[in-house]
């Protein structure tokens, strides 16, 4: 299966996706492209150390929201992409763009969604004073961080814990669960019905 991963800036997740999927050949998951919203974004250098076609979309080279969703669809066309990963992406997707490819676009958030969507999880967690953080791997819907859950893992907050030290621990479990999402979804495992996903398990 040939997967775009769309980034942002230093691509943890995606250094990730290449060793547990890109370069694991028992995986059957090919990242055909990866695509960023900036230059100079370290992502970039990691996919092109292992080969990887890269590509450059930015908002501002676009009239509108419309056409930059639009230059993004024809690049994944041109790599015949079956599923769209955000790795980091920090840019929202117009209705029309999410509606093409409904169930096709998967992102990781840094905290139990529906709690703290945004762009500022980690922190907003803390301010809040929970117990326990965690991440979601979710569907993309129209609207921030609100489609359709996969699959979540907690994080215990501590006391002495800052941003920076929570957030790492949160990109530890990241890094186990979004390419065990994705080989899920390679392999037929995934059923949407309605909010609801079930992951279907082996007998």
């Amino acid at each position: 299966m040939k997967i775009a991963v769309l980034v942002s800036g230093s691509g943890t997740n995606l250094q990730t996706l290449i060793e547990q999927l890109h370069q694991d050949e028992t995986s059957g998951i090919d990242i055909a492209v990866v695509l960023s919203d900036r230059r100079k974004a370290y992502a970039l250098t990691r996919a092109k150390r292992v080969g990887i076609p890269t590509h450059v979309v930015r908002t501002q080279d676009y009239e509108n929201r419309l056409d930059f969703d639009a230059e993004i669809s024809r690049v994944i066309e041109q790599y015949a992409v079956e599923l769209i990963v955000l790795a980091g992406f920090m840019k929202l997707f117009q209705p029309p763009f999410v509606q093409k490819y409904r169930n096709r676009i998967i992102n990781v958030h840094p905290t139990l969604l529906p709690a703290f969507p945004g762009a500022h999880p980690v922190a907003d967690t803390l301010a809040y004073g929970v117990k326990i953080a965690g991440i979601t791997v979710h569907f993309v819907d129209e609207d921030v961080d609100s489609g359709p859950i996969i699959a979540q893992s907690t994080v215990p907050v501590l006391d002495t814990d800052d941003e920076e030290s929570l957030h790492n621990r949160i990109q530890v479990e990241e890094h186990k669960l979004y390419p065990q999402v994705i080989k899920w979804y390679a392999q037929g495992k995934l059923k949407i019905e309605g909010r609801k996903v079930i992951v279907k398990r082996e007998n």
